[in-house]
């Protein structure tokens, strides 16, 4: 199955939790079907993503990048590549690389989705949630200043609307 059939099956089955995450998933599902290169970072038009919240075994924590080109915290996550699978599994690989921490355990359902522009394109973010092991000690990579713990109650004093938004999904599917 290619990463595109696998995204179009997530999204197909995924029940939304509300009338605007489902308007969401109609317009992703329908960007797939217009567009065989809708995966990619070449597809100009827009292109899916892959995101996760990574959170500590506990549920008290969320692990946040200070983004290095566009200076918010935010989750981990990015562009898909050609050797990924599935679209869970390219949320894993992106918060395995950017936090550094091995032993994820990514939740099977996404938590919510986010439709956001950026200077590359349109992203169609597919937001997952993330579970660290315990003791778990990020690493920064290459694609972030900083990493940093914080506790649900501080999010919403470092980070945007939109994680905000997907803390609250996660918080729903933990």
């Amino acid at each position: 199955m290619s990463l595109h059939a696998d995204a179009t099956r997530v999204l197909g089955a995924w029940e939304a939790p509300d009338a605007d995450q489902d308007g969401l998933r109609a317009a992703y599902l329908a960007h797939l079907a217009a567009h065989p290169d809708g995966m990619w970072k070449a597809c100009r038009s827009g292109h899916l993503t892959a995101s996760a919240l990574v959170v500590d075994p506990a549920g008290e924590r969320a692990l946040l990048t200070l983004h290095g080109k566009l200076g918010l915290w935010l989750q981990t996550g990015g562009h898909c590549e050609p050797a990924d699978t599935t679209l869970a599994g390219a949320a894993l690989r992106e918060a395995t690389e950017e936090s550094g921490i091995e032993g994820l355990r990514l939740l099977p359902r996404p938590a919510r989705l986010d439709r956001h522009r950026t200077p590359c394109a349109v992203h169609l973010d597919v937001q997952y949630t993330a579970v660290a092991p315990a003791g778990a000690r990020p690493v920064i990579s290459e694609e972030s200043r900083d990493l940093r713990w914080f506790a649900f109650d501080e999010v919403a004093g470092v980070a945007d609307a939109s994680v905000v938004r997907l803390l609250e999904g996660t918080r729903a599917v933990l």
